[in-house]
């Protein structure tokens, strides 16, 4: 049995990543799902895991991570992913690119934020609405900061970057809120790309998805 442990939920974006990052650095890891439909998140286990009441938490090498971001930073770290280029500024760049999903759009979409909208609102058709309002314009944002890329065919050249692994589950959610990115044609490239990549396609939710 892997004494690697994620625990994840099928559809959270965050875990989604780390899904994907792992199967790039080809680590085995037994899922553990903590179902935050079900509030499980909420238990007195899962937050002695991470008091914030979030997922993932990723077990690894003797030690236990939160935030997604920062574990994705210490995989390419110790697992030479390549997520990150060395130059600066390009670093930088491709930081700010999967951060404009990851950080902005990302958080407000959150399971938690959405259904406190809509408690607010007392109308449940407000969540289609809301998640369109920020995926949508989020999503045409990332199209135009691709400007500055090559994408050959990931977002950023030849091979995943933070930047695609930020995106894909982003996408997921689109699809899934009906949220419009016809309009965005390089977005669309880099998702077809990330379609048949098997570190992506064995992360996407409908493979881990609960019968």
């Amino acid at each position: 049995m892997s004494d690697v442990v994620l625990y994840d939920y099928w559809r959270s974006s965050a875990s989604y990543r780390l899904r994907i990052a792992l199967n790039l650095a080809k680590i085995s890891y037994r899922a553990i799902s903590v179902d935050l439909v079900a509030q499980d998140q909420k238990s007195n286990s899962h937050l002695a895991r991470n008091p914030q009441g979030l997922v993932p938490v990723l077990e690894i090498d003797g030690t236990r991570f939160t935030q997604s971001l920062a574990i994705l930073d210490y995989l390419d770290e110790t697992r030479a992913l390549g997520l990150l280029p060395p130059d600066p500024i390009l670093r930088a760049k491709i930081r700010a690119l999967a951060q404009s999903l990851a950080i902005d759009v990302h958080p407000v979409c959150n399971l938690s934020v959405a259904q406190f909208a809509v408690q607010e609102a007392g109308r449940e058709t407000l969540r289609t609405d809301w998640m369109q309002r920020f995926i949508t314009p989020g999503l045409a944002a990332f199209e135009a900061l691709l400007d500055e890329f090559d994408q050959t065919p990931f977002c950023a050249g030849s091979t995943p970057t933070l930047a695609d692994i930020c995106l894909i589950p982003q996408l997921y959610n689109a699809r899934r809120w009906n949220a419009d990115y016809q309009k965005c044609p390089k977005i669309r490239s880099v998702e077809t790309a990330c379609a048949i990549h098997p570190a992506f396609a064995a992360a996407h939710p409908d493979q881990i998805k609960p019968d």
